[in-house]
């Protein structure tokens, strides 16, 4: 049984752009993915779950134009604290969401870090762009939750989901252009306690 000729040229054209949407798809670059979690820690500090990491590779090469000319970037960790449970899902115990933006004047050509969620510090104003992404990219003894709120037998481990983008927008399209990366990273799982 033959179509009709009107529903046989809408189909071929649907069948046309869904394979000009796919050579699109398939044709544009991915971001170089060189974004990643390093030295992540998880430890008990003044009775606090405390966290540090290094988010290395902030700044990718496909961002660097763009901040140049004043675009700011934003780099947002989601840090999540899980406890494993042997016989069903693992449950997250909380969420905690830190976010800093690096802004480069191209007036004073200098560089400023600031904290815009998850934490307070003071901006942080530099000519270098290495010491600019130092501190954007540093969390050390981030406070999650008091000992006192978890078992001391509890397994516990962090997972951290961290985003590095321009403007911060971060979709599937920025991603194919090269002006956002995202990575994520899971602790070693520990107790608070030593348990025999």
């Amino acid at each position: 049984m033959a179509c009709p000729p009107m529903l046989a040229s809408s189909y071929a054209r649907h069948l046309v752009g869904s394979a000009l949407a796919l050579l699109l798809l398939a044709g544009a670059a991915p971001a170089s993915a060189d974004l990643r979690v390093s030295d992540l820690q998880v430890f008990l500090n003044d009775h606090e779950v405390t966290v540090n990491m290094v988010l290395l590779g902030a700044i990718p090469e496909g961002l660097r134009e763009g901040l140049q000319g004043g675009i700011p970037t934003h780099v947002r960790y989601t840090i999540e604290l899980w406890q494993f449970n042997r016989y069903w899902r693992d449950a997250r115990l909380l969420t905690r969401t830190v976010e800093r933006q690096l802004l480069y004047n191209v007036v004073t050509k200098e560089f400023k870090v600031t904290s815009l969620r998850g934490e307070t510090r003071p901006p942080h104003v530099t000519k270098d762009l290495r010491d600019a992404q130092r501190v954007l990219s540093e969390i050390r003894a981030l406070k999650l939750t008091p000992a006192t709120a978890l078992h001391p037998s509890d397994i516990i481990y962090v997972r951290v989901h961290a985003e590095s983008a321009l403007n911060g927008e971060n979709t599937v399209l920025t991603r194919m252009a090269g002006t956002s990366e995202e990575t994520l990273a899971q602790s070693d799982y520990r107790t608070l306690y030593r348990t025999e």
